[in-house]
């Protein structure tokens, strides 16, 4: 269903992604219990760190090194991750969509790596993680036409859709999505171990709260 591009391997041969596929969820407005975690979360984060040494968290450190290796300026096109970290640092509240939306985002946040989620009606074909051409664009989830030569994409039988800086609206989770992909996206120094951990532990949070059936689970590398 998924497979990492050679044009990534080159460059960043350390890469890979924890891929998840949800059936039959139901997703709804996000639980008191789980709006009431994330709030105590992000507490605690800005306790605990400031703007300023953000780059300094270990997946947001790793993964500008990343982008770096890609050819992609991380100050000027964040990983999603440190985009939405940075947000809450500076005071802005956590923006809640839906019970599955919700959940991606509070994991990306947690563990510092972006996390993609998507329609799976809405793919079509295999996906592949490519290294973006001049001719991938696409409308994203920030509400801009964004242009995604020389960055990290994800990309169907129509194109690209989505990349650890921003999703399409194309491929938008909303509360009648039923069968979803998750994408972890795993940046350098993360063990196996450590990344088959957070897989499961990913799955298993998504389909408590949502229900559903978690149909499979790969690493991609």
């Amino acid at each position: 269903m998924v497979k990492l591009d050679s044009s990534v391997k080159e460059k960043a041969s350390e890469l890979s992604l924890g891929v998840i596929q949800f059936a039959n969820l139901s997703i709804s407005d996000s639980p008191k219990m789980i709006k009431g975690r994330i709030q105590l979360f992000i507490e605690t984060l800005r306790l605990e760190h400031s703007t300023d040494k953000l780059t300094k968290i270990a997946g947001i450190e790793q993964w500008r090194k990343a982008f770096k290796k890609l050819g992609t300026d991380p100050s000027r096109y964040r990983p999603s991750s440190e985009a939405l970290l940075r947000r809450l640092l500076q005071g802005n509240s956590f923006h809640f969509v839906n019970s599955a939306v919700d959940i991606n985002n509070f994991l990306s946040i947690t563990h510092a790596f972006p996390y993609g989620l998507y329609d799976l009606s809405q793919i079509n074909g295999p996906v592949n993680c490519r290294i973006g051409t001049e001719a991938d664009s696409y409308d994203g989830l920030n509400g801009r036409e964004v242009h995604m030569a020389n960055k990290l994409v994800l990309s169907d039988q129509q194109g690209a859709f989505g990349s650890p800086i921003v999703d399409s609206t194309r491929t938008c989770v909303t509360e009648s999505s039923k069968d979803l992909l998750q994408i972890i996206f795993f940046p350098p120094g993360i063990s196996l171990n450590e990344r088959d951990k957070i897989v499961g532990s990913t799955a298993r949070m998504m389909s408590e709260i949502n229900g559903g059936e978690v149909t499979g689970t790969a690493l991609v590398q």
